[in-house]
């Protein structure tokens, strides 16, 4: 059963401009989107993936990411690009592709992560920031239009203090987001909150539009920290895994962390990108 809820006039429009794309198209190199359609560089072509049908881009404009007790505001923008077969239940990436790894400043800083107070005085200002960046964990869910999408994540936080492996959450345990343009139905203590339906729309090049939407999900867990190992003045890796969830109350249950995600995206059926 094909997952993407496309609007009938929307799935005509890009048929009929497929059919005239093959007929006056000149063949585009591998791996080199047509004109007007570079944005898509992340969808792999034909000869990479031949199973993929749609190419897809979704930028994540602002909002926050709240897991236990740190919030850490999403001041720049990423990108998630790819593509996926028809039945969504495959998702493949380029080089150029992925979630783009974005570090967003944690308020607090290394400090507020670890409660090592001391490390003040080791520290330079720079030193004392923390970031933390999303990664995939596993492949995306099929984004079905007008209700969302899943994505299982993990955090690396950096700092280089903390070790190159700091991370809340893994391949073999990921947070598994399940972000919706509806309203949510989280356990408590969260209570529901609900996104944005984003605005629909299709240009001259058929590709498809959803901007100004915001997605939401206040109904994930988020398991503790790993790999966190103190480093500092050449003397062994300490683990600090224990201090970091202390100090950020992790493994947080669901119900207790929240994201909110303003979101604009594009998809197109991949013979346009590369006819």
């Amino acid at each position: 059963m094909i997952q993407f809820k496309i609007r009938k006039r929307l799935l005509v429009v890009i048929a009929a401009a497929v059919t005239a794309l093959m007929l006056i198209a000149p063949a585009a190199n591998a791996a080199t989107p047509a004109p007007g359609y570079e944005q898509f560089a992340g969808c792999p072509d034909t000869e990479e993936n031949p199973s993929l049908f749609v190419c897809f881009r979704s930028v994540i404009k602002s909002g926050h990411f709240q897991m236990g007790s740190k919030s850490v505001p999403i001041s720049k923008p990423i990108t998630l690009s790819g593509g996926y077969n028809a039945e969504g239940t495959e998702f493949d990436f380029t080089s150029k592709g992925g979630l783009e790894p974005v570090k967003q400043e944690v308020p607090g800083g290394v400090i507020g992560l670890t409660g090592l107070d001391w490390l003040v005085n080791f520290l330079s200002l720079e030193g004392l920031k923390l970031y933390a960046v999303t990664e995939l964990a596993g492949n995306p869910g099929p984004p079905i239009l007008g209700e969302g999408i899943s994505l299982p994540i993990k955090v690396h936080l950096i700092n280089p203090v903390l070790g190159k492996n700091c991370y809340v959450g893994s391949n073999a345990n990921p947070i598994n987001l399940n972000l919706t343009f509806n309203t949510t139905n989280p356990p408590p203590p969260n209570e529901p909150i609900s996104g944005v339906h984003p605005e629909l729309s299709s240009d001259e090049k058929n590709i498809i539009h959803l901007k100004n939407g915001t997605l939401v999900d206040n109904a994930f867990s988020a398991p503790g920290a790993s790999g966190c190992a103190l480093t500092l003045l050449g003397f062994l890796p300490i683990s600090i895994n224990g201090l970091v969830n202390s100090q950020s109350g992790l493994p947080s249950p669901a119900g207790t962390n929240e994201t909110v995600q303003n979101t604009d995206s594009e998809l197109v059926v991949r013979s346009l990108v590369y006819p």
